[in-house]
């Protein structure tokens, strides 16, 4: 058993207490980040005279190969150690000798993990925003191409009126630009760097944290060393933005399996996001979009664990806070999974654009346009819709749409229906028709597209400033 203490003990620690307690079967996701803050931390030792340049570089040079032994596969991270913390220290140690004891000099693991949990976190979300972007990508090229393509609105899962794809897309457009505007507010507010907090209360050496800040990538270090070592908010900040973020995907992934069903077949998938039953031959079923939908509990359930586990913890770190990780990784790693595979099918998705106009025309979608007619020609709204109503009834018992009635059909319930009648109540019309900010019509949807376009090139330097640590 290696660990990092053990000389205020007289007896070993039971072998499933120490199993229970160890946390490298999932915290050597954090070598890479644990390497890199004990690489600053170092230089920042040398600096501050508290290791020799010797000292420095030999540590550095131990790093450095047990990171190439590592990605190699001569070295493999294995349960003989309690973390991550002690792998490294160890190999170190056994490498280059009592230079190696001197790494953790000033630090304590309770802030090397907040550091290496700050680290792999920002990295997640610049990840995580990558894949955004590029789903965003996806969703405006469907909404350029779809400006004309027209299809119902639904309220209640009932058609309501007529709209377009572009601008049904164009929704998921917005909501999927606020995840990534949430994901720069968490990178901003967490971007401060813990190294130095000590276990609680700082250290008397003469520690440089805003050296050791700027090495990293950081704006500066935290401000308080308590709340250093055990702030986890902006893992709770990050885990509720991808709850968010599924729950769009699962709202999208919803309508997609219903256009999807042979009632509407509006959207085929493609064969390579499909799969078919062992039994039933015909069957193409749209599994990647239930399983999206399904998944997003699965990150519901890690923010609700981390609330709860952090609801109780009095200052400062505290054992409960190794519970933040196994469920926080998964949650990352299905959310990542979720966005890069829902954006190749909405990138492979065809689209039966004559069936979700017939559809809109045969659910009646242009019956409130029909009542808006009647009342330009004089007639109360009350009475208008009372009318359209009783035309409406009409159609269901001869399979019609109010398109198809003759104008003579029209005249039995209003003398003030006239030929002009069929061109304002027309698919085209009712949709294009609606030109204010955020509308359906085709002339307001292309200023829609345009500031989408520009918005996206905003987001791609914002997105390289990301990548590089700056906003």
């Amino acid at each position: 058993m290696a660990q990092l203490w053990g000389g205020r003990f007289t007896k070993e620690t039971d072998d499933l207490v120490y199993a229970f307690n160890a946390s490298i079967g999932f915290d050597k996701r954090f070598f890479t980040e644990d390497v890199e803050g004990s690489r600053a931390h170092v230089k920042m030792l040398a600096k501050a005279l508290i290791l020799t340049e010797e000292e420095r570089d030999s540590i550095l040079k131990g790093l450095d190969s047990i990171e190439e032994d590592v990605a190699s596969g001569k070295l493999l991270i294995t349960d003989e150690y309690e973390d991550i913390h002690s792998f490294v220290e160890a190999n170190l140690t056994q490498r280059i000798g009592d230079a190696g004891k001197k790494l953790h000099t000033g630090r304590s693991r309770n802030d090397q993990v907040a550091l290496d949990m700050r680290l792999y976190t920002r990295k997640e979300i610049v990840e995580t925003d990558e894949l955004l972007y590029d789903l965003l990508g996806a969703i405006l090229k469907v909404m350029e191409e779809n400006t004309d393509t027209i299809m119902p609105g639904f309220t209640h899962l009932q058609k309501a009126q007529p709209i377009t794809l572009a601008h049904h897309f164009g929704a998921y457009f917005e909501m999927f630009t606020r995840d990534r505007q949430r994901l720069s507010d968490i990178y901003k507010r967490m971007n401060f760097c813990p190294l130095g907090s000590g276990a609680l209360a700082g250290t008397t050496y003469p520690l440089d944290r805003g050296m050791t800040a700027e090495l990293l990538g950081f704006y500066g270090p935290t401000r308080n060393s308590m709340d250093g070592v055990s702030d986890r908010d902006y893992l709770l900040e990050f885990l509720s933005a991808l709850s968010i973020i599924m729950m769009h995907l699962s709202r999208f992934s919803e309508e997609i399996i219903i256009w999807n069903s042979n009632e509407y077949g509006f959207v085929e998938i493609d064969d390579t996001y499909s799969t078919g039953s062992s039994i039933m031959p015909q069957k193409k079923n749209p599994d990647i979009a239930e399983l999206v939908r399904g998944k997003t509990g699965r990150v519901y359930g890690a923010l609700t664990s981390l609330l709860t586990t952090m609801k109780g913890l009095p200052l400062a770190y505290n054992k409960d806070m190794q519970e933040d990780k196994e469920l926080s990784f998964d949650a990352m790693d299905t959310a990542k999974g979720c966005i890069l595979l829902f954006t190749g099918m909405i990138k492979t998705m065809k689209f039966n654009k004559a069936r979700m106009k017939d559809s809109a025309r045969h659910g009646f979608t242009n019956a409130t346009d029909a009542a808006d007619y009647l009342v330009n020609k004089g007639m109360p709204f009350r009475d208008a819709h009372g009318v359209i109503g009783e035309i409406v009834l009409y159609c269901i018992d001869k399979k019609i749409a109010i398109d198809d009635m003759e104008l003579s059909e029209l005249k039995k319930f209003s003398d003030l229906f006239e030929e002009d009648i069929f061109n304002a109540i027309s698919m085209e019309t009712c949709v294009n028709k609606r030109l204010t900010v955020g509308a359906p019509g085709k002339e307001a949807m292309e200023e829609e597209i345009k500031q989408a376009k520009e918005m996206l090139e905003v987001m791609e330097r914002g997105r390289l400033d990301l990548k590089e640590g700056r906003l």
